[in-house]
């Protein structure tokens, strides 16, 4: 009885509608019962399915009045999952890298060995003396591990011992629903997990970053230790202008969040 009432009054209200409104709900409509009738018992969506409904939700205010497929939160859903989908295809990787051979990988190994005061560039340039040609990262990737000394300070004891006098900053991105990205800047208190200063950008730059540093500690406010990542937009002129705020500039190793771990607990990297 109920679905009858519904019925008269949508048949009433359809004469004060639009023509363009009616036009997209019978679109959506008919699109539904022919997903209805694609499978039994269940219909079961496919990607295009899912694109056109997200599409919807883009451009039509109405259209949760016309969905019985799903749920609206479903439909909602399925926006953040295409972002990554479309990034992940421009991401995807054009060629494959060449595997390093297992010789080479035990001569870098042994040539680290032998000269612990050498640093990668050394070892880069004298395997180039021998015709080999490998990159510094790839030299890097293959050191030896060494154990720490028992005596030396380990970084929790470092991050614990001067979380008063420690800040951390970090980007994290933000994506739109017309699949722009924005960059957010972020620097962040240890002691309380207070965040002192953020700023959102498009096109961030060495000097935009510096600038940002820089009005998070007016006044001489600035703590005694910068904690941040190797990210190239940290460029010599930015290092030089930080410092001379009085802070302490601490880069964490390469490939590492885990020790910058406050802020990108926070930001949701970790």
């Amino acid at each position: 009885m109920f679905e009858v009432i519904s019925a008269l009054l949508r048949s009433l209200l359809s004469g004060f509608q639009s023509h363009s409104w009616l036009v997209l709900e019978n679109l959506a409509l008919r699109h539904q019962l022919a997903v209805f009738r694609r499978q039994a018992p269940k219909p079961r969506l496919r990607p295009a399915d899912r694109l056109i409904w997200v599409g919807r939700f883009r451009f039509w205010p109405d259209w949760q009045q016309v969905l019985l497929l799903v749920q609206p939160q479903t439909v909602i859903a399925w926006h953040p999952l295409g972002f990554r989908l479309f990034w992940r295809w421009e991401s995807r990787a054009r060629g494959r890298r060449p595997s390093v051979d297992g010789d080479l990988i035990a001569l870098i190994r042994q040539m680290w060995q032998a000269n612990p005061t050498w640093g990668s560039p050394r070892i880069q340039a004298e395997l180039a003396k021998l015709g080999i040609r490998i990159s510094d990262s790839t030299v890097r990737k293959y050191r030896p591990k060494h154990r720490r000394r028992p005596s030396a300070q380990t970084w929790k004891t470092f991050l614990h011992n001067h979380a008063r006098e420690l800040v951390a900053i970090d980007f994290f991105t933000v994506p739109t629903a017309t699949f722009r990205v924005l960059y957010v800047f972020l620097v962040l208190a240890h002691e309380r997990r207070k965040v002192l200063h953020f700023n959102i950008t498009d096109s961030p730059s060495a000097l935009w970053t510096t600038q940002q540093v820089v009005q998070a500690f007016p006044f001489t406010t600035a703590p005694r230790y910068l904690l941040r990542d190797r990210d190239g937009i940290y460029g010599a002129d930015s290092v030089r202008r930080v410092e001379s705020l009085g802070l302490e500039q601490k880069s964490i190793a390469p490939r590492s969040p885990w020790q910058n771990p406050v802020v990108e607990r926070l930001i949701g990297s970790r």
